[in-house]
């Protein structure tokens, strides 16, 4: 069975074409600049063969079009004709408390996923127009969503409410319902396997440090919390996020600077984290160079983003009653090996024993960055969100 995995962004689409008999990716690339000028489409096949393709793509639907002619190109291509695709898997950001697992994609389906869209309305309209497109170019092949917020929808109310009035629960749904658990879904699967271990027995804390950050604790298999909140914007300081954030600071900013809805979002989004503090970039690497150099906020900006992960670990550890390992993945996680290691040398107190040399650098490689008398174990573990998704789907198209 081959299955296409896309997740569609607000100007981009991002693919992995896999065959599941083989578990081979057999292509992947990314359609970027969608409705701007300079659009491109990077494909990349099994055997290496790789191309970018520039021109006029206006839509999502034109997008994907042009993804699937690369796929079928005869110099290019990995397929012969669309009857080779067996079903879609696209990646869904919110599914609120409507999915708390993977789905078929229906017509009813689709009428949940759009009243959502005022949950994630910057995520879940590219995500509908990826499914769009997928219905009117192959209209019988079978599609499912794989939702962001489901892995955590195991968490108790005290973990995900607010204390908010109560109606404001009832009647819109504001609650914590975490991101990321696609990847959290994975990483805390895989370190399990990679350690001979059911999961069932672990107390797992999964990091995901990317530009956008967040944290999971996992008891015995299941999300019990999640940093990441309503929205994407709580919990860790993140590339341009604020991260958690007094909301009487927040009104008291609204007020001085007379800026309303939007331009609050705007701050909140683009504008704050490590880019806002350090003044320099989002990308950590810059960051680090820029401190290397002296940059007084770019070394309090990287303090800043190690230390509330150091507080977060630290308290689900509590929340939990202890942890058997903590797992780094996403951009920064997997790659940046000072972070890695101001972060964990902070835990030798839980009995985490940390090496530096296992640790120093290793990027984007499954690693156990712990001397092996550690009782706390520390990994690294690559992400693979797009493998879960199109499991899933798999899963869901074979039992048809």
């Amino acid at each position: 069975m081959k299955i296409l995995v896309i997740n569609s962004g607000s100007s981009s689409i991002k693919y992995q074409l896999f065959n599941m008999e083989t578990k081979d990716v057999l292509a992947k690339g990314l359609v970027d600049k969608i409705g701007l000028n300079g659009s491109y489409l990077k494909n990349e096949r099994i055997d290496g063969d790789k191309v970018k393709l520039e021109g006029n793509i206006y839509d999502h639907q034109g997008g994907i079009e042009y993804v699937l002619g690369v796929l079928m190109s005869e110099k290019h291509g990995s397929i012969s004709c669309l009857d080779d695709i067996d079903a879609v898997g696209h990646r869904v950001v919110h599914g609120g408390e409507a999915f708390n697992g993977s789905v078929m994609i229906t017509d009813e389906m689709v009428a949940k996923m759009e009243e959502l869209i005022e949950l994630a309305p910057l995520h879940n309209p590219p995500n509908l127009k990826g499914i769009y497109a997928v219905s009117s170019l192959m209209p019988n092949v079978p599609q499912v969503g794989v939702f962001d917020t489901a892995f955590h929808q195991t968490m108790e109310p005290h973990s995900y409410m607010y204390a908010l009035p109560y109606s404001l629960y009832t009647k819109y749904g504001i609650r914590r319902y975490g991101f990321h658990g696609t990847s959290h879904r994975y990483v805390s699967q895989r370190v399990a396997d990679l350690m001979n271990k059911d999961i069932k027995d672990l107390k797992i804390i999964s990091c995901h440090l990317g530009n956008g950050a967040s944290i999971a604790a996992i008891k015995h298999g299941k999300s019990v919390d999640t940093s990441m909140g309503l929205t994407p914007v709580e919990g860790l300081m993140m590339g341009t996020r604020t991260g958690d954030l007094d909301v009487g600071a927040l009104t008291f900013i609204m007020g001085k600077e007379v800026i309303g809805l939007g331009a609050t979002n705007t701050l909140l989004n683009k504008h704050s984290g490590v880019l806002g503090i350090s003044g320099v970039s989002s990308d950590m690497r810059e960051v680090e160079e820029a401190a290397e150099a002296g940059n007084e906020r770019a070394k309090l900006a990287l303090d800043m983003y190690e230390y509330r992960i150091i507080k977060y670990i630290g308290s689900y550890t509590a929340a939990m009653g202890g942890v058997d390992v903590i797992v780094l993945t996403g951009g920064i996680g997997e790659n940046a090996d000072a972070t890695r290691k101001n972060i964990l040398s902070n835990f030798e107190y839980l009995g985490l024993e940390f090496d530096d040399n296992k640790n120093s650098g290793v990027r984007g490689k499954e690693t156990d960055i712990t001397k092996d008398s550690s009782k706390v174990k520390a990994w690294i573990v690559p992400t693979d969100e797009e493998l879960v998704i199109a499991r899933d789907t798999f899963k869901i198209v074979k039992a048809l």
